[in-house]
């Protein structure tokens, strides 16, 4: 993040070493003790929970600040990175969280809240900043992985406040309306009004439907198939909105279940493909990786093969070739599916697997 030398009132950095071997003996949702930093006149704790807390079976590493001794309408940025084997800064994983108090906005954070560990604290950080495997086959160096922290204190500047832009819920409120619509599409029995001209300046793919020479370009209502209408309903809320839609609730529960994200997310990537959606497919590319397991790895790097996400399939194969997974993978429905339908993948894995 950048920030000017007039805006920013203190800064303070720690280096903070890690041992690997001994968290894996920390039950999920343990952190470890409070490690205190100082910007100016400015204190804080920092809180590491080397198996998560919340949880994915101790798959994820948290980081959380605890603004408890900040006062509240102090703006601050908190930012934490890991050091490479090199012994260089990674910029691969590299984060930071800020609350801007004048603007009345927030990013890259989530609020830790009560937690049977520390009780209730005001508080910034990562549920997920790292997964354990990543940081122990790209960060550990002999037994121990390197955290460089840093919080920094800014001041308003004199800044007249500004009301956050409202423009993707302006435009959201356009999903689905009639008003103004100019173009319907019929997905599953089901209709959605949608406007040319947005869709076009989106997706290439709906420009040369809509706008160009082909058939659509004319028609008042365009039926479209292969596709689900809560897949189709939720793409067109990112095209108005740039935000990936939650799904909320499921046939048994009030909470779309894990397998219901996982599907929902397939589809999307697959449609987004299909509309040259980049930033969308990015984005259900990394919930896909959020959700991968041994039982799903397989499936997730068939998706990615076949939907052109390089990306989501490095991740897979690197969580695959570790020697603990492959075993369990091996045997499961989604790696024969895998056998039987991308022979390049699978001479890919052996390659790796004699090197």
């Amino acid at each position: 993040m950048e920030y000017t030398a007039a805006s920013m009132l203190a800064s303070g950095f720690i280096e903070y070493k890690l041992d690997y071997l001994e968290t894996q003996k920390l039950a999920i949702g343990e952190c470890l003790p409070g490690i205190r930093i100082s910007a100016g006149e400015h204190n804080a704790t920092i809180l590491l929970f080397p198996r998560g807390c919340e949880g994915r079976n101790g798959e994820y590493i948290a980081v959380f600040l605890l603004l408890t001794e900040i006062d509240p309408k102090i703006n601050v940025i908190f930012e934490v990175f890991l050091m490479n084997k090199d012994g260089k800064p990674s910029s691969l994983c590299a984060k930071n969280s800020s609350i801007d108090v004048i603007r009345g906005t927030s990013s890259g954070f989530r609020f830790l809240g009560w937690h049977r560990f520390i009780g209730w604290h005001r508080s910034i950080g990562w549920h997920r900043f790292i997964t354990r495997s990543d940081l122990e086959s790209i960060y550990v160096i002999d037994g121990m992985a390197t955290f460089i922290c840093g919080l920094v204190i800014l001041g308003d500047g004199g800044a007249i406040a500004v009301p956050p832009s409202n423009l993707g819920g302006q435009l959201g409120a356009m999903v689905g309306s009639a008003d103004g619509s100019d173009v319907s599409f019929s997905v599953g029995g089901e209709t959605f009004h949608a406007h040319r001209a947005v869709l076009a300046a989106r997706s290439p793919v709906f420009r040369a439907e809509l706008l160009g020479s082909m058939a659509e370009a004319t028609m008042p209502c365009v039926t479209l198939h292969d596709i689900e209408p809560t897949t189709f309903r939720a793409l067109l809320h990112f095209v108005y909105t740039d935000v990936l839609q939650i799904i909320e609730g499921s046939s048994s529960s009030t909470t779309a279940s894990t397998s219901d994200h996982l599907l929902h997310h397939q589809r999307l990537l697959v449609a987004a493909d299909r509309y040259a959606l980049e930033r969308l497919k990015l984005m259900c590319a990394q919930k896909l990786w959020e959700s991968v397991s041994v039982e799903t790895v397989a499936t997730t790097l068939g998706y990615a093969e076949t939907y052109h996400c390089p990306e989501l399939k490095s991740k897979c194969l690197n969580f695959l070739m570790a020697e603990s997974n492959f075993k369990k993978v091996a045997v499961t429905n989604g790696y024969f599916h895998l056998r039987q339908n991308f022979p390049l993948i699978i001479e890919e894995i052996k390659r790796r697997i004699e090197s």
